[in-house]
């Protein structure tokens, strides 16, 4: 770990604010850690200590900060035994958290339109992007699930290029800040793309005019599979594109090189730690992705 992302990572006794059940074994955690949420960025995750008991931590995305009242929000999905536990934390209890931890998306280019995939869990890194995005660059977010979205939905009365009527729900806090949405789903839910969420995006891009689709570009975050189909598309439609991987991780701050992944850096094969040389790398340093 460099010194300067030293510099940045803190440790926290984050504090449960409210902790909300959603369909699917979602959940939503609002901490309140104020270092993080003064520091995190889109991409950037913390590492929580889910029990007193489990002396090794979860990662989890950050999905969005409050930094005037220094809180953060969580989406995770119970589908272990640590995060099983995490589902038992109370409004009240303290969290022994590290954060933020990780190289974040680059938004710093406003002449961009950012095309956010989200799936699943990976859905959390793209609502964070898209609001910090709001009023300074175009972005739009394409966000797939096989269970009910744990979002309050509603219609959107925004039309997009490539995108049929069937598809019309959209995330209302997005919809109501002017940032448009669309969803798919392959478990039929209503108002959705029936379909994988790469091909909901691909619709809309192979809809634009060359000049449009030429200012784009891809961020995701997802399942792996997610992630090769929209590697894919971003070569085929000639689009840069970073991806954020999920890997399980111990230390979660570069010490043990458990999370490892190959990369191509000027034709040298590299391997390099998630933790903090990701989540997001550029798809193209990725062979796995190629």
């Amino acid at each position: 770990m460099s010194k300067e992302q030293d510099a940045t990572i803190f440790e926290e006794q984050a504090r449960v604010l409210a902790h909300v059940t959603h369909p699917g074994d979602q959940y939503i955690m609002r901490l309140h850690a104020p270092k993080t949420a003064a520091r995190a960025k889109p991409g950037q995750f913390v590492h929580l200590r889910v029990s007193p008991e489990r002396p090794l931590r979860r990662p989890i995305s950050i999905m969005l900060t409050d930094p005037e009242h220094g809180t953060i929000d969580l989406l995770y999905k119970a589908i272990g035994e640590g995060t099983q536990l995490l589902t038992e934390r109370k409004a009240g209890d303290l969290i022994p958290m590290l954060g933020p931890i990780g190289v974040p998306f680059d938004l710093s280019d406003h002449t961009k339109r950012y095309v956010l995939i989200g799936g699943g869990v990976g859905i959390p890194p793209m609502i964070f992007a898209a609001d910090q995005l709001q009023g300074k660059a175009d972005c739009i977010l394409f966000a797939g699930s096989e269970v009910e979205f744990p979002f309050a939905l509603k219609p959107s009365t925004t039309l997009l290029p490539g995108i049929n009527g069937n598809a019309i729900l959209t995330i209302r806090s997005l919809e109501e800040r002017g940032i448009p949405s669309r969803l798919a789903s392959n478990a039929g839910l209503y108002g959705c793309y029936e379909g994988h969420v790469p091909n909901l995006a691909r619709d809309y891009l192979q809809a634009l005019r060359p000049d449009e689709r030429a200012r784009c570009v891809l961020l995701s975050c997802g399942p792996h599979p997610m992630l090769h189909a929209v590697a894919k598309l971003g070569r085929e439609l000639e689009i840069p594109t970073f991806l954020s991987l999920e890997e399980h991780m111990a230390c979660g701050i570069g010490g043990c090189a458990g999370c490892v992944v190959k990369t191509l850096e000027e034709g040298q094969e590299k391997y390099r730690r998630v933790c903090v040389d990701g989540p997001v790398f550029a798809a193209e340093l990725l062979p796995e992705f190629a």
